[in-house]
């Protein structure tokens, strides 16, 4: 989508008409929900996170100057939200990279053999899946914004600066600190960066501790971007050291979220006062 049209959708979005909503939302929500699965680090919560992500975009659409890009305006609306969301879930913070590898040095059960090979890398590709967005969490809210916005979506310094309210210089200082302690995390226990675990190998304990349940495969069933979609809205940085390429290497996944059918259903629900304050009633 051009700025023209963009600028087309959003003023046809102000008068109400709410096809040019759904254009708008279907622009930006893959990208929402897959910035929301990184940082809360499972796909139940980043879809309700992209709903709830969306609808503020919505309720605050006329107070949208089109002085930026509308991707760049719903980038700060959700930043904002998920850094606010994590500190709200204190329980979230606990989790940090002593903890998470005194986890992966427990001991291991047998491999279950009812499972044939095919399995057993299916399984294995949905635990590093998981394991490296459950990683992320050890990071404060913040860092995992900026780490993730600079490996994943490989956002250039002053965009993403901009975003997180920091100078470029001290963007580009502090992403280097944290992929530092990333790599270094990964380059011990990481068997994809060096490491000693191997995701295979440790599919039993997973299957143990119901982290992976092979009757839901969450990651494995997501639609996959292609690399082109991936990259229309965000700028190549430089590239990364070795082991934090295993994040740059994971794939972006296609939202399940229909604007249309959500701006059908919120036409019947509570969540419309928060749209009629702003004195938009959207014709579905």
């Amino acid at each position: 989508m051009d700025i023209d049209q963009e600028k087309r959708f959003v003023h046809s979005s102000l008068n109400g008409d709410a096809d040019s909503l759904t254009e708008l939302l279907n622009e930006v929500k893959d990208s929402v929900f897959n910035l929301s699965l990184r940082m809360l680090g499972n796909v139940f919560d980043a879809e309700d996170a992209t709903q709830e992500i969306l609808l503020k975009a919505i309720s605050s659409l006329s107070s949208f100057k089109q002085q930026s890009r509308f991707s760049t305006w719903v980038y700060r609306i959700a930043i904002n939200h998920l850094i606010n969301d994590q500190k709200k879930r204190t329980f979230r913070e606990q989790l940090t990279f002593d903890v998470m590898q005194k986890d992966l040095e427990r001991p291991i059960p047998a491999y279950d053999e009812s499972f044939n090979e095919i399995e057993q890398d299916e399984l294995a590709q949905e635990l590093k899946l998981s394991c490296t967005n459950i990683m992320l969490q050890c990071l404060t809210p913040q860092d995992r914004c900026l780490f993730i916005l600079g490996t994943m979506f490989k956002m250039n310094s002053q965009f993403a600066g901009e975003l997180l309210q920091m100078t470029p210089a001290a963007y580009r200082k502090r992403l280097s600190r944290i992929r530092e302690k990333m790599g270094n995390f990964l380059e011990t226990n990481c068997g994809l960066a060096g490491g000693r675990c191997d995701c295979k190998k440790r599919v039993p304990f997973a299957l143990q501790q119901k982290r992976v349940q092979p009757s839901r495969l969450d990651y494995s069933t997501m639609i996959q971007l292609e690399q082109a979609e991936i990259l229309q809205q965000k700028s190549n940085m430089e590239y990364l050291d070795e082991q934090t390429l295993l994040f740059e290497a994971l794939s972006h996944y296609q939202s399940a979220f229909d604007p249309q059918q959500f701006l059908k259903e919120l036409l019947v629900s509570k969540q419309l006062s928060e749209l009629t304050k702003e004195n938009t009633v959207y014709d579905i």
